[in-house]
């Protein structure tokens, strides 16, 4: 949430938010990007630049960040007999930040080089796939699609940032017969799938969100998923055993799915080898990223002790200190740059200024 809060901040003083085709989120970036949805009407333009932005779209997110979230909604719906901890989320998410917001009133139409199209991820327990969650449709390819779905804000982004096991499953009710049957929806004819959702964070299928992005040309992706962490002395018990592993192979699937993007934007070029011609134009930056690899001489932070510990920052919704707040914002914004000038801009941003001067990378 805060790390590509960062990257917003930066995309935004570049002239780049209006020029996004596609905003794809999953998992506490879905929160993020929601904010960016629901409050886009309310951004005030010079340009390509909004000058409102940290009024409108940062301070909501620091202040949400202010609280501690999970482990109330946790306690709170484990004891209700009415409510699960995935809908005590959606609370939270309702009363702090999105004061009744939906996807069809709240969030603007897409506009070609004005307004990007917003979409959310979730995965779905029941099919194993990827599920889109957008103001045109929702849908399973292997369900089908509900066309303009009339969904709460608050709940999407709970449900995409449903973190397994203590914030999932996430379940929508919906009326099976708004469901639209399309091209490989082999359980289309099963009305329960068309008429409850099992769901679960959009990061366990697609962890990076690149699957709708197969067609766009330029590609950046911002990633603040947490990097896994060697252990020396790993548990012996069974369920130990069981998340490490489970840890390892979330950890390789994501690994992959960098493979192939590096692969499209011609970054897995090595020494000896023919030329290879980038298939994609842009950028890749995450947590654990040395902004010296970009190589640039004006590069707004270095690599020291300070950005290497981000890298351990905890990925939970529950209160963060300004300092940790102040830093992984910047860091986010200090890569975003890095990034843009080294691949994407046609000659290197103009020189800026971390956003939270407070707490420098440093």
């Amino acid at each position: 949430m805060l790390f590509d809060l960062g990257s917003l901040w930066r995309l935004n003083e570049l002239g780049w938010l209006p020029k996004i085709d596609m905003i794809t989120s999953v998992s506490g970036g879905s929160i993020t990007n929601a904010v960016l949805a629901t409050r886009w009407k309310r951004l005030i333009w010079d340009g390509d630049v909004a000058t409102n932005f940290a009024s409108t779209i940062a301070e909501p997110i620091i202040e949400f960040a202010n609280r501690t979230v999970d482990a109330w909604a946790i306690c709170k719906g484990l004891l209700s007999p009415c409510q699960t901890v995935s809908e005590k989320i959606a609370l939270a998410y309702d009363k702090h930040l999105f004061l009744g917001s939906s996807l069809q009133e709240d969030v603007p139409e897409p506009v070609l080089g004005r307004i990007p199209r917003f979409l959310f991820y979730a995965t779905s327990l029941q099919t194993g796939v990827s599920v889109r969650i957008e103001r045109k449709r929702l849908g399973d390819y292997r369900i089908g699609e509900i066309p303009n779905p009339n969904l709460s804000i608050a709940k999407i982004v709970a449900t995409s940032s449903a973190f397994p096991p203590f914030l999932s499953p996430s379940t929508l009710k919906l009326d099976p017969s708004l469901w639209v049957k399309t091209r490989g929806a082999d359980l289309f004819e099963c009305e329960d799938y068309r008429r409850r959702l099992v769901l679960t964070d959009g990061g366990v299928y697609d962890n990076i969100g690149m699957e709708a992005l197969g067609r766009c040309t330029t590609v950046l992706v911002s990633d603040a998923g947490a990097p896994l962490a060697p252990v020396f002395k790993p548990s012996r018990n069974w369920f130990g055993q069981t998340r490490r592993a489970m840890d390892i192979v979330t950890e390789q699937t994501r690994a992959l799915r960098r493979r192939m993007l590096m692969d499209d934007l011609g970054a897995n070029q090595r020494e000896g080898q023919l030329a290879v011609v980038p298939r994609k134009k842009g950028a890749y930056w995450r947590l654990k990223t040395k902004i010296g690899e970009f190589g640039l001489p004006n590069a707004l932070a270095t690599d020291n002790a300070t950005t290497a510990a981000l890298q351990q920052v905890r990925t939970r919704l529950n209160r963060f200190t300004p300092k940790e707040k102040g830093q992984l914002i910047n860091w986010g914004y200090a890569l975003t740059d890095a990034a843009m000038s080294r691949y994407v801009l046609d000659s290197p941003a103009s020189t800026g200024a971390l956003p939270i001067e407070e707490w420098p990378l440093q």
